[in-house]
Order: C-alpha cells, then structure tokens, then sequence
C-alpha cells in the first residue's frame, strides 16, 4: 500500500435553518491530503475548524460532497464495510462498547464481528491488556469503569482486528496525567513497532508531541499548514514561556540572555519570561534566573495548538 489517505479537492457542505431562512455552510473546503502508511500525523484546529468533519468523511460515516477520497485504497461511501476492517477507529466523547457488558465480552464480540482468527484475537488482547493494565477490570461492566480505564478499552477495541490505519478523535479527553501518559506510550509502540499509520485530532499539544512527526493544521475548514511542529513553531514566532516563583519579591528580570518579554505577576514573586528556542534553551535560562534569584518552582509553558493555529492563519 502506497499511500495510506489520499484526498484531493475534499469538500464538504450542509444545508442549515428551515425553508426560507435557509442557507449552505461550508464546513470543509477543498482539502489536500497523502498520508504515507507508518506516518503518525496529527490533525489539530481550533473548535469548529472542521477535523471531525473530516474524519467523518474519511471514514464512511459523511459523504463528501465534492474532491477524490480514497482510505485504504478504498472508496470510504462506496466500500464503507471493507474499509472497516482495515481502520480503527476512536472517539473520545462516544463509544464502540456495550454499555452493560464485561470489556471481556465486548472484545470477544468485536473480534467475531470482524471474523479475527482466534489465536490472533488472543495474542493481540493480552498484548493490549498486558501494556494497558486492563487485566483488573477485563470483567467489569462497560458503565462503571472511570473514564480513563475505558478510554484503554476503546483503543484496545480499535486495534483487535489489526487495522492498517488508527483514527483517534480526542482520545486523551478528560484523562488524568497518569492515564494520558500510558496511552500515549502505547500507541507510540503500535506505530513505531507495528507499522500502524495514525491520524490524531486533538487540542492537547503534548499528544501531538509525543506521537506525531507531522502536523496537518485545519481552520476554517481548510488547510493552513502541512510540516513538522518544530517548523510550525518557528514560523509562528516559536515564542515559549518559563513561569518563574521566586521565595521574594524581585524586580524584573531583564536582561537575561535570549529573553524577549518580562511579565510580572503578584508584585514581584511570580514573573513569565518569553523567549524563543532559536534564542536559547529553557534550560539555560532557568539556570540563568537561578544564578541571579532564589527559586521556588519553575514552569514552562509552551505555545497551545489555539496559538499557533491564530498566528498561522491570521498570517
């Protein structure tokens, strides 16, 4: 397989309000996208941009209403149940489960539905039980598991059938840190080790971090920018943060190498030091700081995906 999504002039339009009052929005506008197979590419826009559209399109469940889609060297609309067997897919705010049975009986359906072999079925369950800690609640209903223990059961839904291709929509939604931090090793596994291609919507930038070598970015229903997030950084003026408490008062920190801005907050115990990447390190300049005042924490903040979509588009 040489090219994992392949779409060209992608469009899609709705019809909202009633009779006269009626009017076409455009919510995805002549999109261009290749996805190569074993690319992790995120997709991340600000509310509204259209990514779930998107997604929705690449996967059967919207049918494009002008452009050339093909996922899987397949027609998504026209060949939606063939395609179902080479895609995973996961959507933070629903679900592919059944909602009163044990995840035990939920996966073993999902394997009959896609016919998997059983002794392939078993090897990649304890597979994902074994990396995700599944193992305590395997047999616990669906309906009372916190949000981050099913959330592991939805990934591991999506990938018993051995897709070519991972969709996740918001996957880490509402996850606490530690829940988060294992699914993103995991599916960096699934990628890196098994060859799995991944396309990831979020608005969580250390997601994209983690997993992703290449950012799509969408606003506005079309593409703003196709590179790696260290470009996209620098072409939007790469500006970081590093969120210093200090045990005192202190006037502002100018002069620090590499810094570009001094805010300062609280009168003087808390102050945000901007820099940029190319000009330093946030490294270098917490050692700088500590060389100059004594600390109490140190934070460094970095650009959300909001910013760097704004700056982008905005340019």
């Amino acid at each position: 397989m040489s090219v994992v999504v392949e779409a060209e002039g992608l469009r899609r339009e709705f019809t909202v309000g009633r009779r006269r009052a009626r009017r076409r929005v455009v919510a995805v506008s002549d999109i261009d996208l290749r996805i190569a197979p074993g690319e992790a590419v995120g997709f991340p826009g600000p509310n509204g941009a259209g990514k779930s559209t998107t997604i929705k399109m690449l996967t059967g469940i919207l049918v494009p209403t002008a452009g050339r889609l093909r996922v899987c060297e397949l027609d998504p609309t026209r060949q939606r149940r063939a395609l179902a067997h080479r895609l995973g897919v996961v959507f933070g705010q629903r679900s592919q489960l059944w909602w009163d049975l044990p995840l035990r009986d939920s996966f073993a359906l999902l394997g009959a539905i896609h016919r998997v072999p059983e002794p392939a079925h078993r090897a990649r369950l304890e597979r994902c039980v074994d990396v995700l800690e599944l193992g305590p609640f395997l047999d616990v209903p669906v309906r009372q598991l916190s949000l981050g223990q099913r959330m592991r059961g939805e990934v591991t839904a999506a990938l018993l059938h051995d897709p070519a291709l991972l969709v996740l929509d918001e996957p880490t939604v509402g996850l606490d840190l530690v829940s988060k931090e294992r699914l993103r090793a995991f599916l960096q596994e699934v990628n890196l080790v098994d060859g799995v291609t991944i396309l990831l919507t979020t608005h969580d930038l250390p997601d994209v971090e983690r997993l992703c070598r290449r950012v799509v970015v969408i606003d506005h229903g079309q593409v703003v920018a196709d590179d790696g997030l260290d470009t996209l950084r620098a072409r939007s003026g790469g500006a970081r943060e590093v969120v210093v408490e200090l045990t005192a008062p202190s006037a502002p920190l100018h002069g620090l190498p590499g810094v570009r801005d001094v805010h300062v907050e609280a009168d003087g115990p808390r102050q945000r030091l901007v820099f940029a990447p190319a000009d330093t390190t946030a490294a270098a300049l917490i050692a700088a700081v500590a060389a100059k005042v004594e600390l109490r924490d140190v934070t460094v903040v970095e650009p959300s995906i909001e910013d760097l979509v704004r700056t982008l588009y905005q340019r």
